[in-house]
């Protein structure tokens, strides 16, 4: 049988159970129907919920003016069994199931991994467990944050000035709350922009009123006899009174329920080959397990082929349409995923787009605008080539940016028709912390391992 033939017999009869209800499984459905599959497709999720859209809980959805449902719009009637509100909790690949908590176990012919990621909890689960202390993730954090902030919140601490802490301390100062931010970084969004960008936004949330604390740690939380947070202990020996500690110390790539199931999935993600196919443990990929969106990391081309895991909602949909044509194709009509990461935050009345991997520069030149009037495009360089740009309030450069970085243009930038000041023009380190050093970490993880995180050793044959 030929590899075409074999493709639509498939299309036709084949078994997919797709594990992930989330933004980049629902896109992965449609895309699999509108592709011609026919056979058996199975969404399993962990929540109650069909599919929503979360970045809008730290955004419109704090602010009470979007409904924290947020369904996400259907392109198209998907046909599908919902498994909702019960989580995978195993996968035995050589009988093609999956084993859900309920005991259940479903087969598979292709199955398409989309689990995301968490927020990650408060260090002390003790202290976690308080009444007022959250994290923002899910549809429920944001129910429950809005009541405790609807009922006579006064003070409020974000702990960690990544993208969802700023612009949920940004939510907080417009709802007219005293927020105090504690960062270990020396600034806001370092460990993604680096220092120099996150000066400028450390005066943004500054002369927003946000009480904001740069190279300090929370140590402890305390309740009071009610089990209720009162009050947070920091690295500097201050201490703070606080109604509401909200945790936002980044993400949990969820793969914990593919523990001993052999494939290279650990803390990082799973690691796939450019068409979203997952490798083993022994870095040979599979040809019956996929991943996309936030749980998956993939190697770039324009990246010297490190492998990138992505948090963004465009990375999500156009991964999750690839692996699906990849699921459902022949051999020879694979496709590569080769988005490059774009991003975007909203906060204290600034719109902050990316686009490229701004981690990666060891370069920095201000191309558009003044980094003291916050209205600028910065361009990251690597190796000689632009890389990356970001912008405040100019995001109608970053189009132009894309193509140079995709071009694998110079750098620094030298365009006679760009409005550029003299000192611009002047390269400077754009002051990344230390990877070894703790800071809030990137929307975008580059990692030049290999695809298994264990360590192989290898004995010679005996002569």
């Amino acid at each position: 049988m030929s590899a075409e033939t074999d493709a639509q017999s498939f299309r036709q009869d084949g078994r997919i159970v797709v594990v992930g209800a989330s933004l980049a499984g629902l896109r992965a459905a449609e895309a699999l129907r509108a592709g011609g599959f026919a056979g058996s497709l199975t969404m399993v999720g962990d929540e109650p919920y069909e599919p929503y859209d979360r970045p809008p809980l730290s955004k419109q959805v704090l602010l009470g003016r979007v409904p924290p449902e947020g369904a996400l719009p259907r392109r198209r009637q998907i046909d599908a069994e919902w498994r909702l509100g019960v989580a995978a909790t195993g996968l035995d690949r050589a009988a093609q199931t999956v084993r859900l908590a309920d005991g259940t176990e479903l087969p598979y012919d292709r199955l398409l991994i989309t689990t995301g990621v968490r927020a990650r909890p408060w260090i002390h689960p003790e202290e976690a467990d308080l009444g007022g202390v959250f994290v923002l993730r899910t549809r429920d954090d944001s129910v429950r944050l809005m009541r405790k902030l609807a009922a006579g919140t006064r003070r409020v601490l974000v702990i960690g000035a990544g993208f969802t802490g700023s612009e949920i301390a940004s939510g907080c100062r417009e709802r007219g709350l005293r927020v105090t931010v504690a960062e270990r970084g020396p600034a806001p969004l370092v460990g993604a922009l680096g220092g120099v960008i996150g000066e400028v936004a450390a005066e943004l949330q500054r002369d927003h009123g946000v009480d904001l604390r740069c190279g300090i740690t929370v140590t402890s939380l305390e309740g009071d006899a009610a089990g209720r947070v009162r009050c947070a202990h920091l690295s500097d020996g201050s201490v703070i009174e606080v109604d509401v500690a909200l945790v936002s110390l980044g993400a949990i790539r969820n793969t914990d329920w593919l523990a001993g199931s052999g494939l290279a999935a650990g803390p990082r993600g799973i690691a796939c080959d450019a068409g979203c196919r997952a490798f083993d443990v022994n870095g040979i990929v599979t040809d019956d397990i996929y991943a996309a969106g936030d749980v998956a990391r993939c190697p770039h081309p324009l990246f010297g082929y490190q492998f990138l895991s992505l948090e963004h909602w465009g990375n999500a949909v156009e991964q999750a349409e690839i692996a699906a044509h990849n699921m459902i194709c022949g051999r020879t009509e694979r496709r590569p995923h080769l988005w490059l990461p774009m991003f975007w935050s909203s906060q204290f009345g600034v719109n902050i787009k990316s686009v490229g991997v701004p981690a990666l520069g060891d370069e920095l030149v201000i191309a558009q605008g003044d980094l003291a009037e916050r209205k600028f495009v910065a361009v990251y360089g690597h190796q000689g080539r632009v890389i990356a740009a970001v912008s405040f309030d100019g995001g109608r450069w970053l189009e132009f940016y894309r193509h140079q970085i995709e071009a694998a243009a110079p750098f620094p930038p030298d365009y006679v028709t760009v409005d550029q000041h003299a000192a611009a023009l002047k390269a400077i380190d754009p002051e990344f912390p230390d990877p070894a050093l703790p800071s809030h970490g990137p929307t975008v993880t580059l990692s030049g391992h290999s695809p298994s995180e264990r360590r192989v050793g290898f004995v010679p044959a005996r002569a």
